[in-house]
């Protein structure tokens, strides 16, 4: 038994044409690495100082795995320089950037991390609205700029 299709519904049955479309919106990309700069700097193995480097945003694993962890287990302090050795990808040409290499840092730098990972994480940038104490004129500053004192 053949079919026969009604005239005019052969169209109908049909997908329509797809209607021109608009030029792509631009895509909006999500910033997820920030540079920063440590107030002292990371001493290598050899004596190289090591100022700059970027921190990649932290994921759910990034913060469930050093929960496992037996050094974070037997002290939680231990916890931060665990979650900073898995975000930080490089400190000036050293791209190997675990825990040993955090624990080796001067305390003020590690405080640095600290407060740079919970800005970019807890609050999702580096920038803060400040007004001057003079003429309170208001403007943002980037606070992952380069050395203290400076924006």
């Amino acid at each position: 038994m053949r079919r026969q299709i009604a005239p005019g519904a052969a169209e109908a049955a049909e997908p329509p044409e797809p209607a021109a479309t608009a030029a792509p919106a631009a895509v909006e990309r999500m910033r997820t690495e920030f540079t920063f700069e440590l107030p002292r700097g990371y001493v290598d193995g050899a004596g190289q100082v090591h100022r700059t480097g970027v921190m990649r945003l932290a994921t759910a694993r990034d913060e469930l795995v050093p929960l496992r962890d037996d050094r974070v287990r037997e002290n939680p302090a231990y916890l931060s320089v665990v979650l900073l050795g898995r975000v930080v990808e490089r400190i000036g040409s050293v791209t190997d950037v675990h825990a040993g290499v955090i624990e080796d840092m001067f305390a003020s730098d590690l405080a640095f991390l600290q407060d740079f990972y919970r800005r970019i994480n807890a609050e999702g940038h580096t920038r803060a609205q400040v007004t001057c104490p003079s003429c309170a004129t208001g403007f943002a500053v980037d606070l992952a700029g380069g050395r203290l004192g400076e924006s």
